[in-house]
């Protein structure tokens, strides 16, 4: 399975991932594990005393195991003015500066942004508001694009996939809908090694239907196409002939798709967070997600109702995209 090989490619890297979060046993586990596997270097982000104790709770070993506390954390001075500089213009002040300089998922990702790590891990005990928050205070977005948004790596014995953007962006205009192809295109090809096909999906394949609501889909599929010359992308497409050759030979027989899409781009967070959910319960799928995308550097989100395994797997996957 993608999971193994992913976890294997990971520990050949071996890069550092900050926890955040780490007063949570899951997340405990995990870093113990990748410490003892050198999956990953993992630093473990929050106040000694407390993360001591969550361990001794949970009969668990941080022996070995970095930890950086945002109480005397080095250069906190600096987060404290980098915040200021920042966000003062949205009326962020001394007090809140000093106060959010003490949260570990904003260290986490200040962490990554002064390369003391390469990717951070969080969201087991936050929510997903919380860490893109603490993501765009301190790593901010990628050069060139302007919108934060996720992918699901949708994992079969045969097969697997990229469904972007399915926890995130609600409504995506074309210009997001361009972000959000570029991102996942680049995720894909860090996570799976080969440039992917790339599919914008639609209820109409190349004009077979007319409708206000297929104008971003289109218009995205042209500027992300504009930006990437080199891409192989089509759309808009309906999911069969994306998905199937002999569909995509009778529905839209000249498509560089050609039916053998790796990156399904969804044109509204309810179709994608559909989709993903329908081929996870209904199709046998593994769903590796949300992980966003769009950032500077890696700061990877997680479910609340994750396992440490996925805290593994997520890690593994930072460590990839780093």
């Amino acid at each position: 399975m993608i999971i193994d090989d992913l976890r294997v490619r990971a520990s050949q890297r071996l890069r550092t991932v900050a926890f955040a979060d780490a007063y949570d046993v899951r997340v405990l586990q995990a870093a113990r594990y990748c410490a003892n596997t050198a999956l990953c270097t993992p630093i473990l982000v929050g106040e000694v005393d407390q993360i001591v104790a969550a361990a001794h709770e949970a009969d668990l070993s941080i022996d070995g195991i970095r930890v950086v506390s945002p109480s005397t954390a080095a250069d906190r001075d600096s987060l404290v003015q980098h915040l200021l500089h920042t966000r003062s213009s949205k009326g962020l002040t001394q007090i809140d500066a000093e106060r959010h300089s003490l949260d570990p998922l904003v260290l986490a990702g200040w962490l990554v942004a002064n390369n003391v790590s390469h990717a951070a891990v969080a969201g087991a005990a936050s929510t997903t508001g919380d860490v893109v928050r603490a993501a765009l205070w301190t790593i901010g977005l990628r050069p060139g694009l302007r919108t934060v948004s996720s992918y699901f790596l949708m994992a079969w014995p045969d097969r697997t996939l990229l469904f972007a953007d399915a926890g995130v962006v609600p409504v995506p205009t074309s210009e997001q809908l361009a972000d959000i192809a570029e991102s996942a295109s680049d995720a894909f090809a860090s996570l799976i090694g080969r440039s992917p096909r790339i599919a914008f999906l639609s209820f109409s394949t190349k004009g077979s239907a007319n409708h206000p609501a297929l104008e971003p889909i289109r218009q995205g599929a042209s500027l992300f196409a504009a930006r990437r010359p080199e891409a192989v992308v089509d759309g808009e497409l309906q999911a069969d002939a994306a998905l199937v050759p002999s569909v995509a030979l009778r529905k839209a027989p000249n498509s560089p798709v050609g039916g053998r899409a790796d990156v399904l781009i969804f044109p509204d967070l309810n179709s994608g967070n559909i989709a993903y959910k329908l081929c996870e319960r209904l199709g046998g799928a593994t769903a590796i997600g949300p992980i966003l995308q769009g950032l500077a550097k890696p700061y990877c989100d997680l479910s609340r109702g994750c396992t440490s395994d996925d805290v593994i797997t997520v890690a593994a996957i930072a460590s990839l995209m780093s």
